[in-house]
């Protein structure tokens, strides 16, 4: 039933004006930073970590920004999961960059994109792979629910993108791709399972990072972009920019260093529009304890 719903709720959106949506994300995310419930504590508790020169005014201030960033990009979905490929690209109204991931394409060595939790990731997923490069290769974790898995799935690979699950098969589908030339792009800044991460610094803080990326350029010797679609005006600016050198080094503490360097830059370009709510700090290592408590 609630798959049902949700799925009513997005064909809803998808039938309304992308200013309207997004000014209920904007009272919806000042409403649940109010309301302070877990998203808002745990973003509390993130900036804090983070951003600990910040005053408590500051920090505030960014949280809400950033709560109501985020019910934005919640309320987004109908555009951008359902609407026709030529349309929603339409909302990309700049971007830098693009020559950038054009000559790692053209290098033919493949090119590994990070694509963070910011601004609107999955608007990023649809122009990644209609950039005039080729296709595009897309890590994919099924939710629990299998009927709002294909809809999620439909709504992601409709603008071509061949996506994959996160299993053996679908990273062997991800080396061949990067070993044909073509472009990977994966969001790396989730929690991996204690078997596919190590820990390195994120913000000042020991995060456990995965090491699926970093394992997958060290195989192909891939050309590796950092890439966002961040919120400008009445649209979306796609941002494509080099990562840390450090992500290419071959020692793996040192590249996951890097990895995370690079999601660290751009976050700091853009705060307000990361998905501060995550509990990214949640597994510590040994004799640590997570900083969050709900």
């Amino acid at each position: 039933m609630k798959t049902k719903l949700l799925k009513i709720l997005v064909r809803f959106l998808a039938l309304l004006p992308l200013p309207l949506v997004r000014g209920v994300g904007q009272l919806l995310g000042s409403f649940v930073w109010a309301a302070n419930r877990r998203m808002a504590r745990t973003t509390r508790i993130n900036l804090e970590l983070c951003f600990p020169g910040l005053t408590p005014e500051a920090r505030a201030s960014l949280g809400k920004s950033s709560m109501q960033h985020t019910l934005k990009t919640v309320m987004e979905a109908g555009a951008v999961w359902l609407w026709p490929v030529p349309r929603a690209l339409e909302l990309v109204q700049e971007v830098s960059g693009l020559p950038l991931l054009e000559a790692a394409h053209d290098n033919g060595k493949g090119v590994l994109v990070i694509a963070p939790h910011l601004g609107n990731w999955e608007l990023f997923g649809l122009f990644l792979n209609n950039c005039g490069c080729g296709q595009s290769w897309q890590l994919y974790q099924p939710p629990d629910s299998p009927e709002l898995g294909r809809f999620i799935y439909q709504a992601r690979s409709r603008g071509g993108a061949s996506m994959v699950a996160t299993d053996n098969s679908g990273v062997g589908e991800l080396l061949k791709a990067l070993r044909r030339g073509e472009i990977v792009g994966i969001l790396p800044d989730q929690v991996p399972p204690l078997s596919g991460g190590e820990f390195a610094t994120f913000f000042g803080q020991q995060a456990l990072t995965m090491t699926l990326f970093n394992r997958l350029q060290q195989k192909t010797g891939a050309k590796v972009l950092v890439g966002v679609a961040v919120r400008s005006g009445v649209g979306f600016h796609v941002h494509i920019i080099e990562p840390s050198p450090e992500i290419y080094a071959k020692d793996m503490p040192k590249a996951l260093e890097g990895l995370n360097a690079s999601i660290e830059k751009i976050v700091r370009a853009y705060p307000e529009q990361y998905q501060w709510e995550y509990k990214r700090f949640k597994r510590q290592p040994v004799g640590g304890t997570s900083p969050y408590t709900d």
